[in-house]
């Protein structure tokens, strides 16, 4: 790999702690969620990777839509990051729902999906190892 960016962020304390990324723009309280036994007051690590990886699948699809002449600008990208139990530790799922703008025809923009799927750095990292399901709304 070449690297082009690096980025860095520091946890302490676990899901009950804080993040700091290097520059200091982002600082957050940590809490386990509510549904973990938690108060559920601060982000979870859920949250973050949900967040994370729809914003890059955002920017993949747009790469992909200006690649083919498609406009996708106001294409919506929603992660949803499940967190459950398997075998003796823990697993995650990823469900990302896309929804593309009215304007782009539904097989074009599922072949569009599909190709960013490839080329998303997060959907490279966690393929094989975590299911993601893409819905296309």
């Amino acid at each position: 790999m070449n690297t082009l960016y690096t980025a860095v962020a520091t946890a302490t304390h676990g899901r009950d702690g804080r993040a700091v990324v290097s520059d200091g723009s982002l600082d957050l309280k940590l809490a386990t969620p509510k549904e973990l036994g938690g108060s559920g007051e601060g982000n979870n690590p859920e949250q973050l990777f949900a967040a994370g990886y729809a914003a890059c699948f955002a920017s993949a699809l747009g790469i992909m839509g200006r690649q083919a002449g498609v406009d996708l600008s106001n294409a919506t990208v929603t992660g949803e990051v499940s967190i459950g139990k398997q075998g003796e530790g823990f697993a995650l799922a990823v469900v990302l729902r896309i929804t593309l703008p009215s304007s782009v025809d539904r097989g074009a923009g599922g072949e569009l999906v599909e190709q960013a799927h490839q080329v998303c750095p997060y959907s490279n990292a966690i393929r094989g190892n975590v299911p993601v399901q893409l819905v296309v709304e």
